[in-house]
């Protein structure tokens, strides 16, 4: 049996686990809240695992160790930024999150939760808010199936077209069929699966270029500045790297999590696991780049074509091949996990924001269900037609569709959780103006017109937070509902705690 084989079987069998589990959260899936947010029933290790499964994605190991492999240590500016924004998120945004959205109208989306947090009338909060996750999320989703189809053109040598094909297939069947249930449960399985291929990889390759002194005499001798934390980065460069971090707050994939945990006094729990998770990760994800260097010096035999593949041919040359199967279902785990997440959130926009508030509000769940199901066949298929043309880096994609996110949901996620003073229109003027302004930001950085690379979400940030604090403050009415629920809210984090 050829290595090739082997890998081949290890793959299928994962692609038909995640299809069982698939199955399974079907047979539990009853209405719409199970659909959209599993009921409220997640357990803090799943909550946890499932949340960082759904933020890395492929770029945790394709795109982050690519960037380190080529440029060095100073990508590792984004792992930093990163770490710092998912505690931030956690620590702060969590527990608030999750009371609040059951105290307003038991909210299971983030536009319904804007639209029950400042008691909009207008419906314009949600509908806006509902286009924002659809345009930026199907970009999102098209970096995913890129992501698939360099997946088995590296692996396999298969056509790129045809590796998207399997990707996106087999995504959208567990997801069209188990929803938010399947979504998370494969999340667990696949962040599971990545953290210890993470750990295998970089532990294995660094005795094959002997050992940690020699490996890094070796990649200072290949360029001394690769670990250099500061080569070829400016001010503006690590501030933009750091800004990473600001995007969690605005992730709806990742945020709806918080929502789904059984109760406020389990995140917690989750926090600590999925910190630990996360940092392992990074670790093993920048280890595994920088011990790549030395090893394809030290071993002229091979040869790296893509830096983005460095990890998935690392385990190609030094596991079992049926092992090596694994560690690239592990891979497949990172792109599959967020590209289902990101589905079931822009399916559920486009039914619980966009198609309940504007054509039909009196449906049933079933007729709910099935149009949530067909969502996600509809944005895949327009994410996948994107994706056809390989025209862009992994990490360049998912870095305009964090922005986008970041700079749209991030300052309103936070005031609105925190300032009881926060208006609809406060809400409104911020989101559109930090959504317009990166998307005007990156296209004119692009352009030549902006003359220095300040990555568009800190721009996004700061003009959302300006522009929601002061249209808040021209427009504050005192309103007995709003303070109820923001006291409720608050009086049921201290209660669960």
């Amino acid at each position: 049996m050829s290595n090739e084989t082997y890998q081949l079987i290890a793959v299928v069998f994962y692609l038909a686990a995640m299809l069982w589990i698939g199955w399974y959260a079907y047979k539990k899936t009853q209405n719409l809240t199970d659909y959209m947010l599993g009921g409220r029933s997640l357990g803090p290790a799943v909550t946890a695992l499932s949340a960082g499964a759904a933020d890395m994605s492929g770029w945790l190991l394709m795109g982050l160790p690519g960037g380190i492999y080529v440029t060095g240590m100073a990508d590792a500016w984004i792992a930093i930024g990163l770490t710092i924004g998912a505690y931030a998120n956690w620590f702060f945004v969590a527990p608030r999150l999750r009371s609040y959205t059951q105290v307003a109208n038991d909210s299971i989306t983030i536009p319904s939760y804007l639209e029950n947090r400042f008691q909009d009338t207008t419906k314009l909060l949600r509908i806006v808010s509902g286009l924002v996750i659809l345009i930026f999320f199907t970009f999102y989703v098209s970096s995913g199936i890129v992501s698939g189809g360099v997946f088995f053109e590296s692996s396999f040598g298969m056509d790129y077209h045809t590796g998207l094909l399997i990707v996106g297939g087999v995504t959208v069947a567990y997801t069209l069929f188990g929803g938010f249930l399947a979504v998370s449960y494969t999340d667990f399985l696949q962040g599971l699966m990545m953290l210890v291929a993470l750990l295998l990889v970089p532990t294995l390759a660094i005795f094959q270029t002997g050992g940690p002194a020699e490996t890094f005499d070796t990649i200072k001798a290949v360029d001394p500045t690769h670990l250099d934390f500061l080569k070829g980065t400016t001010f503006i460069g690590i501030v933009s790297a750091l800004a990473w971090g600001l995007g969690y707050f605005g992730q709806p994939h990742i945020i709806v999590r918080f929502m789904a945990i059984t109760t406020v006094k389990e995140i917690k729990s989750a926090r600590r696991i999925g910190m630990s998770w996360m940092i392992f990760s990074l670790i093993g994800t920048i280890f595994t780049a920088l011990i790549g260097i030395a090893f394809f010096e030290k071993h002229t035999e091979y040869t790296l074509s893509n830096p983005e593949a460095v990890f998935i041919t690392l385990g190609q040359i030094l596991f079992h091949p049926l092992v090596s199967g694994f560690l690239l279902a592990a891979v497949l785990a990172a792109i599959m996990s967020t590209v289902s997440s990101q589905l079931i959130v822009t399916s559920s926009a486009l039914v619980e924001d966009l198609y309940k508030v504007l054509l039909r509000k009196d449906g049933s769940d079933k007729e709910y269900v099935f149009l949530g199901r067909m969502a996600v066949l509809v944005v895949s298929v327009i994410a996948a037609i994107l994706a056809f043309e390989q025209d862009n880096t992994i990490l360049n994609l998912v870095a305009y569709a964090w922005a986008g996110f970041g700079g749209s949901f991030g300052p309103v996620i936070l005031l609105s959780l925190f300032w009881r003073k926060m208006t609809n229109w406060g809400a409104l003027a911020g989101m559109v103006s930090g959504a317009v302004t990166v998307i005007l930001w990156a296209n004119l950085t692009e352009a030549g017109v902006i003359p220095f690379q300040l990555y568009e979400i800190v721009p996004g940030f700061i003009i959302n937070l300006f522009f929601s604090i002061v249209v808040s403050l021209i427009t504050y009415k005192h309103n007995e509902k709003i303070e109820k629920a923001f006291n409720e809210s608050v009086a049921l984090i201290k209660h669960d705690k």
